[in-house]
């Protein structure tokens, strides 16, 4: 019993010998250095940091959104790596430093959106609010050429001089041809009138509502871009909707899927078409992936696809048709 306490008092000594020990040792260490962490891009050592969660925060923040204006998002290929270490207290933290050497391998993705005509980019406002008011603005006017205006939507590395929407219907606006009104001379000497002459426009129907006999819904939530009727033109047989790429899109209504087509498919890209009886079809254009096959049965509400900016087009949207019995109707009747 005695060579037991023995044992056990100098384990006892060997153990508060040992907390003691460390206990000096964690405080010289502590007072000499700090925890904190080393920094490197694409494997070159860049500097350290005493909070990577704050650093890494500010530039996940100019990532999304960018620190000038119209910028839309900043593409950065490498992101900086940490690794905790001890250093010395004397020796400085460099997060400013940091932060502008991985900004500086980003490049910059600018948001705007183009007022086109005939498929031509004119002019540039900074929003889609801009752009739709310059669009109205000339059919207000009465532009000679407002079937041919439109609005897309980019995101490009270049920034471009931004106009206001008063100064797009200043240089844009084209003045309209006058009617002229034919006279027929008959046999007797008399004249008749054959009414105004009518000039051609892009429009493919007069438009008016008629009844599909089915209910229908929203393929995507978004802004109308482009409109039903006239355009650089050609008759556009839907409407356009914009949205970010990715966002996914549901079938407008219950049925079978007649198309599931990738490639350019005469400009509607990557495209799908249901057909849901009596006559009535829906049509999805310029998608980014396609997640139904040709047979396959779907129910109104379910994911057939994503947007994208497949095809003839000019930024990611969603070109939405609906067709009853061969004839396009306008989208915007029963939807948006």
């Amino acid at each position: 019993m005695k060579k037991i306490l023995i044992h056990l008092r100098t384990w006892v000594k060997l153990i508060s010998l040992t907390v003691l020990a460390t206990a000096i040792i964690t405080g010289v260490v502590a007072y000499i250095y700090k925890p904190t962490y080393s920094v490197t891009l694409n494997g070159e050592f860049i500097g350290y940091t005493k909070d990577k969660t704050q650093l890494q925060k500010r530039i996940n923040d100019y990532i999304e959104e960018g620190d000038g204006e119209n910028v839309s998002f900043v593409q950065v290929d490498e992101l900086p790596e940490y690794k905790l270490c001890l250093l010395q207290k004397d020796v400085s933290t460099n997060d400013e430093e940091i932060y502008t050497k991985v900004k500086d391998t980003g490049t910059a993705y600018y948001r705007y959106y183009a007022i086109v005509q005939d498929e031509e980019e004119k002019m540039y406002v900074a929003s889609y609010e801009e752009a739709e008011k310059a669009v109205e603005g000339l059919k207000e006017k009465n532009s000679a050429n407002k079937d041919e205006i439109g609005i897309v939507e980019k995101y490009e590395p270049q920034s471009k001089d931004i106009v206001s929407s008063e100064e797009v219907i200043s240089k844009l606006y084209e003045k309209p041809e006058e009617k002229v009104t034919k006279t027929i001379t008959n046999s007797s000497g008399t004249t008749k009138s054959s009414g105004p002459v009518k000039y051609a426009t892009s429009a493919n129907s007069s438009g008016n509502k008629i009844e599909l006999g089915i209910n229908i819904i929203k393929p995507i939530s978004g802004t109308v871009t482009s409109r039903f009727g006239g355009r650089w033109g050609k008759a556009h047989k839907g409407i356009d909707i914009g949205a970010p790429k990715g966002t996914k899109i549901k079938a407008a209504a219950g049925g079978t899927v007649v198309t599931s087509s990738t490639g350019y498919n005469g400009g509607y890209g990557n495209y799908i078409v249901i057909s849901h009886g009596n006559g009535v079809e829906t049509a999805y254009g310029h998608c980014n992936e396609l997640y139904v096959k040709v047979g396959q049965k779907v129910s109104q509400g379910e994911i057939i696809g994503s947007v994208g900016n497949t095809g003839r087009s000019y930024g990611n949207h969603l070109h939405l048709e609906i067709r009853k019995n061969g004839v396009a109707q306008n989208p915007q009747n029963y939807l948006y």
